[in-house]
Order: C-alpha cells, then sequence, then structure tokens
C-alpha cells in the first residue's frame, strides 16, 4: 500500500484522484479525507494497492448482457456471421470486478494510514518552505520600508529645488529681455507653496508604513491570510503610483520605482501563502 501526493499552487482547492481499480470504492471517502487537511492547491494523490492474495473477481451482469445484446443485434441487422468473443467481452472496461468483499477493514485502514502519511510529509514539507517564504518575504518588506525614508528626506528638500528652479527661470527670462525685473518674493513664495502641495507625497508615506506593518502582522497570523495579503499589495502598489505621479524628483522615482519591483515580487510569493 502506497500513497503519493503531489501540489501545485491553486487559489482553491482542487484535487485529482488516480487509484488502483481494486479501491475505486473509496474514492469519496480519500477525497474527504483530503479536503479535511488541506485548504488550497491543485493536489493530485495516487494511491497504489497491491494484493498478495488470491483476488476473486464479480461479474457485472448487466452491463455484459447489454454489451452482448448489442453485439447480436448488429449481427442480425446487418447479417454478420460470427459469434461474440469471450476476449472482447473480457477486455470491457468494467465488466470484471474486485469481489466487495474481498476489500476489508484492514486494507480500508491501511489506506486511510498511507494517505495521512503522505499528507504529514506534505504539511511538514509546506510548513518549512512556508518559513523560509515568509522570511523572504519579511526581507522585501524591511527593503520597502527602508525606502521611505529615502523618499521623504528628497520630498524635504524640494520647497528649496522648487524655489532655485523659479528664481533660474526668472532670471533666464529676464535676461532674454534685457529687462530688469523685480521678483515679488511673496508671490514666489506662493508659486512655491503650490508646486510643493501638489508633490506632497507625507500622507502616502504614513499609509505605506501602515501597510508594511499591517503586512508583517498578517505574515505571522494563524488565519487564512491569503485574500489579506493580496489586498495589502494591492494597497502598497497604490501608494508608489501615486508618489510615482506626484512628484518629478529623481530620487523619489527611483525608490517608488524600487518600491513597485519588491511589491510585485511579493505578489508572486503571496500565490503561495495559504
Amino acid at each position: 500500500m502506497s500513497a503519493d501526493l503531489k501540489t501545485v499552487n491553486n487559489r482553491f482547492l482542487d484535487v485529482h484522484l488516480r487509484l488502483s481499480s481494486e479501491i475505486n470504492s473509496l474514492e469519496a471517502s480519500i477525497k474527504r479525507r483530503v479536503n479535511n487537511r488541506l485548504s488550497r492547491g491543485r493536489v493530485e494523490v495516487a494511491v497504489t494497492f497491491e494484493r498478495t492474495t488470491q483476488v476473486q473477481y464479480e461479474l457485472n451482469r448487466p452491463l455484459i448482457t447489454g454489451y452482448v445484446n448489442a453485439l447480436r443485434l448488429i449481427q442480425e441487422e446487418f447479417n454478420l456471421p460470427g459469434e461474440p468473443d469471450i476476449n472482447m467481452v473480457a477486455r470491457l472496461p468494467g465488466a470484471l470486478q474486485p469481489g466487495r468483499e474481498g476489500l476489508d477493514e484492514r486494507m480500508v485502514t491501511g489506506v486511510e494510514q498511507a494517505l495521512d502519511q503522505a499528507i504529514d510529509e506534505l504539511e511538514k514539507m509546506r510548513e518549512q518552505e512556508g518559513a523560509a517564504l515568509r522570511e523572504e518575504m519579511r526581507e522585501r518588506l524591511d527593503r520597502i520600508e527602508a525606502l521611505v525614508p529615502v523618499i521623504e528626506a528628497a520630498a524635504g528638500t524640494l520647497v528649496e529645488v522648487y524655489r532655485s528652479r523659479l528664481l533660474k527661470k526668472i532670471g533666464e527670462l529676464v535676461n532674454r529681455g534685457g529687462q530688469t525685473i523685480e521678483v515679488d518674493p511673496g508671490r514666489l513664495a506662493q508659486e512655491v507653496a503650490y508646486l510643493a502641495d501638489r508633490s506632497d507625497v507625507s500622507e502616502e508615506m504614513v499609509r505605506l508604513r501602515s501597510h508594511v506593518s499591517q503586512f508583517r502582522e498578517a505574515l505571522d497570523s494563524a488565519a487564512d491570510t491569503g485574500k489579506m495579503l493580496d489586498f495589502l499589495l494591492q494597497e502598497l502598489n497604490r501608494e508608489a503610483n501615486t508618489t510615482l505621479s506626484k512628484s518629478t524628483d529623481l530620487a523619489i522615482k527611483e525608490a517608488a520605482l524600487a518600491i513597485k519591483a519588491e511589491v510585485e515580487k511579493l505578489r508572486e510569493q503571496v500565490q503561495n501563502v495559504e
């Protein structure tokens, strides 16, 4: 008796069975047992069963009778010679079945134990992979969080940057026209404040830090957190996109793009989180 489980990532639980013909009657209970232990993934379950004693077979009389009657009808209708071949009948799927009384309680228990052992090994492997995956995801969150001060530092210099740009632009226009124009400090401050307000990303950074913190908490949670992590990734990506659209500063754009790259890597990894 042996049971083998293979899994690939899937948002839902999708169980496919390959069973020895002698234990086909256990299909429903085997699938139910897998459903009770696993919550997601495409799972291929192969259970093989080998007897060491003689097997008694039963005839599927309704199936054989219908098949033979159909052959005789063809023979009569088309005036064909010959008789039904026993070899053809024997090869008919389902014509011969292992005797039901041959599958005793001891054999059923053996199937269940083999299946439970295979699931135990699968869960142990998943736990090990999950621990490594969570650690890698935490490292990516650290990288995202480390980029926030970079953006905030660059954003803190934007007021002076905008002031210098405006003064430079005004100077170029004045020199080009050969005119002498006195710059109104109040008007200049107003324009600088307007540009700084349009590029202010402080709220985005606050929300981004909050989403990173919630993501860490979800990773440590024992509950099914896949949907929560998906939602938080959407929000992290939204804050990065908003930051990109608000600022023309190269340092801020590079940091926001780096955040988006980490979010995409996290999105791939979240697909493997239950």
